[in-house]
């Protein structure tokens, strides 16, 4: 069966402001996970800041980990954060003025073009997903929740990793349909 993706998302530069030497603070019910892939900062946290739906945390910082692999970034580390509609509509509209929510964002943190301070340049950004709004499109798109949050990790690692789908003559969505293939069961 073929879907057709109605992604909404974005890449979005963001500037980087976290205190605790870079690390953020996460609400003690919504503890980050990492997944260490055999060697030191290839960590990925993972954030859940809902309560909506179950996620499993490991298998969305390792599916994470192997798409920056997969795409010969094996230095670059990402953060992913489950949250709710209400909070993806006030990101949305912050960020690209598009008053709603929508399924997943990635907040760059450098251009390609732009030099990183060199402690920082392992920390590529962040994708932020919707789980309601994930759960909409699942529904339409007959999938499975959890194949569907599947498919917004591999999206947004790919937008951190420099694709961009709206400007790329199908690149990107090329490269997406060939890691699903490759990496989900």
């Amino acid at each position: 069966m073929s879907t057709t993706r109605r992604s909404t998302s974005s890449r979005i530069r963001a500037t980087r402001r976290h205190e605790n030497g870079g690390r953020r603070k996460s609400h003690q019910s919504h503890r980050p996970h990492e997944v260490d892939g055999g060697a030191e900062g290839r960590e990925v946290e993972v954030i859940n800041r809902q309560r909506l739906r179950e996620i499993d945390l490991g298998r969305a910082a390792a599916l994470s980990r192997a798409v920056l692999d997969r795409v010969g970034r094996p230095d670059a580390v990402l953060t992913v954060t489950f949250i709710r509609d209400r909070a993806m509509r006030r990101l949305n509209r912050d960020y690209r003025g598009i008053d709603g929510p929508t399924d997943v964002l990635s907040f760059a943190y450098y251009e390609d073009s732009e030099a990183a301070p060199h402690d920082e340049t392992r920390h590529i950004g962040d994708v932020v997903i919707s789980v309601e709004t994930a759960e909409r499109y699942a529904r339409e798109l007959v999938l499975s929740f959890d194949h569907e949050i599947e498919h917004l990790l591999i999206h947004g690692a790919l937008h951190l990793a420099g694709y961009d789908h709206e400007t790329d003559d199908g690149e990107m969505n090329k490269l997406e349909r060939k890691l699903r293939r490759e990496l989900l069961k």
